[in-house]
């Protein structure tokens, strides 16, 4: 039984939820690179990498959000939260396509960041996964996102000479609120947090271990 919280608490804890909900996590994982590895995106214009940076919002947040928005709207879910694994079969394989079209791209073009291609690789893995688990448990989507976020900012240090700790250390601490957060206020068990941040964390390693 989920114990009683706070208003405020509660409100925090939403909140959190939503600012770090796994839809986003690509575009923040994107920004990341623009202020830790700027040098290689040298061979395009600054106008041409907002540009990468909005598309990554607009293909990995914003149509599979529309396509959830869509799917609710013709009644082929309850919900927009997607609280049943039933109602989570069909965006699992939307943001499948999207995530393997970013890594097709990533690969395909000598302007993106060696980090890009090992990342969007693992959330394809993990989405995969994820609706494997979906027959079994409802999974956490935010410790999928969340953990493989932290894996994927660690792993970027084995491959670029930059000093990443304070990174680390800051994914560490939004891991941890994420976490915390849907312990507060999702109705998620403890096992479904676990497993969706297990599932995050070996994902990003073994497509850093295929890519690299």
């Amino acid at each position: 039984m989920q114990q009683a919280h706070s208003k405020p608490i509660q409100y925090m804890a939403n909140t959190i939820s939503y600012v770090f909900h796994p839809l986003f996590v690509p575009t923040y994982f994107f920004l990341y690179l623009m202020n830790l590895v700027p040098y290689e995106f040298a061979s395009i214009t600054d106008w041409q990498l907002k540009l990468k940076l909005f598309s990554v919002f607009w293909l990995t947040a914003f149509f599979p959000a529309f396509a959830v928005f869509l799917l609710w709207r013709l009644k082929f879910s309850d919900s927009i939260f997607l609280r049943t694994q039933k109602e989570r079969i069909i965006p699992y394989v939307i943001v499948m396509f999207f995530y393997w079209w970013m890594y097709y791209l990533s690969r395909n073009f000598t302007d993106q960041p060696l980090a890009l291609k090992y990342f969007y690789f693992g959330i394809f893995i993990a989405s995969a996964i994820g609706l494997t688990v979906n027959n079994f448990m409802k999974v956490s989507l935010h410790a999928m996102g969340i953990s493989g976020l932290l894996m994927a900012v660690i792993l970027v240090g084995f491959y670029a000479p930059v000093n990443n700790l304070s990174w680390i250390i800051m994914a560490l601490v939004i891991a941890a609120l994420v976490m915390s957060a849907r312990m507060i206020v999702s109705d998620h068990t403890k096992n479904e947090l676990v497993v969706g941040f297990v599932i995050g964390l070996i994902t990003q390693i073994a497509a850093f271990m295929w890519v690299v």
